[in-house]
């Protein structure tokens, strides 16, 4: 194997990744790129909880939109609803250690949630409650509209 495939990681990222796995299946240890396979890692793992807090955010934002303009519900609203439950219950599925962080990252997802429904909305943010009006259950109940 081309050592300078093997090290190519800013070029082309596919060929460096499978060169990784190439060596590592062949257990050639010492051959890998320890430093940038430690940094794609670490990229995933913030990837990863970007995602979830993403998606807790776009969750909360329509849900209030909901709550704030219940005759403007739209079937987009809904599948959006619907969608970010999805998403998150196969995130937290797929990695169950980030579920004692659920509480964090609504925490922090509510100040931006709740700015966003207002412009959406067109309402003035003191409209919207100062603090999250709905709980992690309601949140994740696929059943749950406010």
């Amino acid at each position: 194997m081309d050592d300078h495939i093997i090290t190519d990681h800013e070029t082309d990222f596919l060929v460096w990744t499978n060169a990784q796995i190439e060596l590592l299946r062949a257990k050639q240890f010492d051959r890998l790129d320890l430093e940038n396979i430690i940094e794609e890692l670490e990229s995933m793992a913030r990837a990863d909880q970007h995602e979830l807090e993403h998606r807790i955010e776009k969750l909360i934002t329509h849900l209030l939109k909901c709550e704030l303009q219940p005759g403007q519900i739209s079937g987009s609203w809904l599948g959006t609803i619907r969608e970010q439950r999805y998403r998150i219950a196969k995130l937290l599925k797929a990695m169950p250690s980030m579920k004692p962080l659920l509480d964090s990252y609504i925490a922090m997802a509510y100040e931006h949630a709740a700015a966003r429904a207002a412009d959406e909305t067109h309402l003035p943010r003191t409209s919207l409650p100062t603090e999250m009006p709905f709980t992690k259950e309601q949140l994740l109940d696929p059943d749950y509209l406010p």
